[in-house]
């Protein structure tokens, strides 16, 4: 196929099936420390709720669902966030399959080819690829233990409207347990980032996949749940509370951006034996037990992580995040994380390097420095064992690059 038959921003795409990384094809052997799957151990034995929705919500469960969702749903999930502080109905609620799928929904509802979209430095990696794929520019801001810095946005935003360009269409961050420096955006710069965006009339974009796996510290509320005007689009998911297998999330936001969503939702709607399967889980006595228990078995993860880095990598740099997935680790100067990252893989543990987090421009990482200093570790998926297993071939592999250096 000739590349001129692509679409210009989709040309740059590889033409090479991609090799395997899910952990159930890499091999006993292969400890997973890349992507966030859940523990085996926690996912939750659905076949009560699938008998019922399969058979006394058999006629609703096994027809085409709703576009914008099941109505029970959308309304338990409308009542969970204003638990948190939210104003919802089931009318802000769109259902979509998993959070990522809300993502292109936004995209699809807000952008242009040339678009700007302000993006954190580092950022969630599988959102880059997707605003990519309408062609939209990036502006990046930097991320510190207080999660992104919204002076330093206010100034980029000065500038770009000094130089006559257009402001954002978005802000797109992950507010709590940020995906992957592990910082949570602080109540303070929350309020500051929402009056911000109201007062230039810029979307902002809440992904928060995590924010039910809380470890540590009191929950802060959400952009949405501060949000006065209408200026916040908040997506959520079951994955990783649940399963990720489900592929349910949703889009919370004003009911006209829900009206559009839903006219841009092409697939027939969401599934709703998976719908139904996911609110009789929610719904009952075992949930908030389960959520329990997400919570012990991932922060007992997270600390056993964190001491095996301590053990095997003592030069390393990190900050323990209060929840969420994941570990960003800073290595001393000098080393080459995505090299680092090669030979990990051929010592069986899989990670991945700091260059996925960064806006791609001409090729490369936009912040070559940073990001080649930098991995983001897993917690989620791997045992106990694994864990100090896993860090061990990382310290073998760090201790050899180090006395090859």
């Amino acid at each position: 196929m000739k590349d001129s038959i692509i679409a210009r921003r989709n040309r740059g795409l590889s033409v090479a099936f991609p090799a395997p990384h899910f952990p159930f094809e890499l091999g006993e052997n292969v400890i997973a420390f890349d992507s966030g799957f859940a523990s085996p151990d926690l996912l939750p034995d659905l076949t009560a709720c699938a008998h019922k929705a399969l058979t006394a919500e058999r006629a609703v469960s096994l027809q085409y669902s709703p576009n914008h969702g099941q109505p029970a749903l959308r309304a338990w999930i409308a009542g969970h966030m204003n638990e948190d502080g939210c104003s919802l109905t089931a009318d802000h609620i769109l259902i979509v399959n998993g959070a990522k799928h809300g993502l292109e929904l936004v995209c699809k509802l807000l952008l242009d080819e040339g678009d700007c979209v302000v993006v954190t430095a580092p950022t969630y990696f599988s959102a880059v690829p997707i605003f990519s794929a309408f062609g939209a520019q990036f502006l990046e801001v930097g991320v510190d233990e207080s999660g992104l810095d919204v002076e330093e946005l206010d100034s980029l935003l000065d500038r770009r409207e000094t130089d006559g360009l257009a402001p954002p269409k978005f802000i797109y961050n992950i507010t709590d347990f940020h995906n992957p420096s592990g910082t949570t955006l602080s109540r303070e710069r929350r309020q500051a980032l929402v009056a911000l965006a109201e007062r230039r009339g810029i979307f902002l974009l809440e992904d928060n996949p995590y924010r039910k796996v809380r470890f540590d510290g009191d929950a802060i509320p959400t952009l949405k749940a501060l949000d006065r005007s209408g200026i916040v689009i908040h997506t959520g998911t079951f994955s990783k509370l649940v399963a990720p297998g489900l592929r349910i999330g949703w889009v919370a936001a004003g009911e006209g951006v829900i009206a559009r969503l839903i006219q841009l939702k092409a697939d027939g709607g969401t599934s709703a034996l998976l719908q139904n399967i996911v609110l009789e889980f929610c719904a009952s006595a075992e949930f908030p037990r389960h959520v329990a228990r997400v919570r012990e078995t991932y922060g007992e993860h997270r600390d056993r992580m964190i001491a095996a880095l301590k053990r095997e990598l003592p030069q390393a740099t990190l900050r323990a995040p209060d929840g969420g997935y994941y570990i960003w680790v800073e290595l001393p100067a000098g080393f080459d994380t995505d090299d680092f990252t090669r030979r990990a893989a051929d010592k069986g543990v899989n990670i991945l390097a700091g260059s996925k987090f960064f806006a791609i421009r001409d090729g490369y990482p936009s912040n070559r420095a940073r990001a080649t200093r930098h991995i983001r570790l897993s917690y989620s998926f791997a045992t106990l064992d694994q864990i100090d297993e896993g860090m061990r071939r990382l310290g073998d592999v760090y201790r050899g690059a180090a006395w090859a250096g």
